[in-house]
């Protein structure tokens, strides 16, 4: 099956724009997934260490924020199980996405998978007092004692003093094996934050940077990507979708022909691969509620990706539909 865009709505419900605006646009739009595959989901190494990772993980913020309601629990619960069942492992969370801790925490907890995660969350606080307590809180939370990944959240907001300060306590905590990798992130404004970004990844040697990207936001495309590869960076993508504007830009439209050169039958793959055709790119992080989602973004991490020829081919496309 593909995702029939003809199925789309004309309108978007309070819920649905709320998802979007989480990365998580197949499921808000009543798109139907391609069949799950058999061919591997691609992985690529953490630079600094070598681990591979797939390139496709889950994204929590909004679609997460769930409290203790049951029955979105259980498809909560049936989204990781088929990320897990298609060799992906990255989950990746925040103290500011509501209860979406708690929520992964009791859910990795319930299913017995937490050795097969790869968990990554943030931290905002500035004091190094209230950052400890934050951290901590975010242990108890997510019910773990080591977390995979630690990240400041949206550096391109903090002093830069503070971000020196915060990345010396969370390499403190690193030595100590609390956790495996440290990083940095932004979710706003991305080109604002670039240059801090780039001399971050300079001045700190980062294992991991998160960033905007998308086919509507590539101003990351000019130079971060390419200082991400010098550097031995992780790249992470959040809003891959930008906040839904693609799948409203394509509304109403199928899926062009030539897009089968690059296997992809419906516009979450369209979408998704044009990011994951950049090598510098780690791990893409679009959200969803729907297992069935879930196999469709994995899909956009097998088999071929566009070439540079093809992207550009990509980009004239969605520019050409105004």
């Amino acid at each position: 099956m593909t995702r029939n865009s003809s199925s789309i709505p004309r309108l978007f419900t309070r819920r649905e724009v709320l998802a979007l605006g989480a990365g998580f646009g197949a499921a808000a739009l009543g798109i139907t997934p391609a069949r799950a595959a058999t061919t591997p989901v691609l992985t690529r190494p953490i630079p600094r260490t070598g681990e591979r990772l797939a390139v496709v993980g889950l994204g929590t913020a909004i679609i997460f924020d769930i409290g203790n309601d049951a029955a979105r629990r259980a498809e909560r619960s049936a989204v990781i199980r088929t990320l897990l069942e298609g060799g992906a492992r990255l989950i990746d969370t925040a103290p500011s996405y509501g209860t979406a801790e708690d929520v992964i925490g009791d859910l990795l907890a319930d299913m017995n998978v937490r050795d097969q995660v790869f968990v990554a969350t943030k931290v905002r606080a500035v004091s190094r007092d209230r950052a400890v307590a934050d951290m901590q809180q975010s242990q108890r939370r997510l019910r773990t004692d080591n977390i995979d990944l630690m990240q400041i959240h949206n550096v391109g907001f903090v002093d830069r003093n503070d971000i020196a300060t915060q990345l010396a306590l969370l390499r403190e905590w690193k030595d100590r094996g609390v956790f495996r990798y440290i990083g940095v992130t932004h979710s706003q404004d991305q080109e604002r934050a670039n240059g801090r970004l780039i001399e971050l990844m300079r001045s700190e040697k980062l294992d991991f940077m998160q960033i905007n990207y998308s086919m509507a936001e590539r101003s990351v495309e000019r130079q971060l990507l390419a200082v991400a590869a010098e550097t031995g960076t992780a790249v992470l993508v959040n809003l891959p979708f930008a906040r839904g504007r693609l799948f409203r830009a394509v509304r109403g439209k199928q899926v062009p022909e030539w897009a089968k050169e690059f296997d992809a039958s419906t516009w979450g793959q369209f979408f998704l691969k044009y990011i994951l055709a950049s090598e510098a790119v780690t791990c893409v992080l679009p959200g969803t509620d729907k297992a069935e989602y879930m196999v469709d973004n994995l899909n956009a991490g097998r088999s071929r990706l566009p070439n540079a020829a093809m992207r550009r081919k990509m980009v004239g496309f969605l520019k050409s539909l105004g």
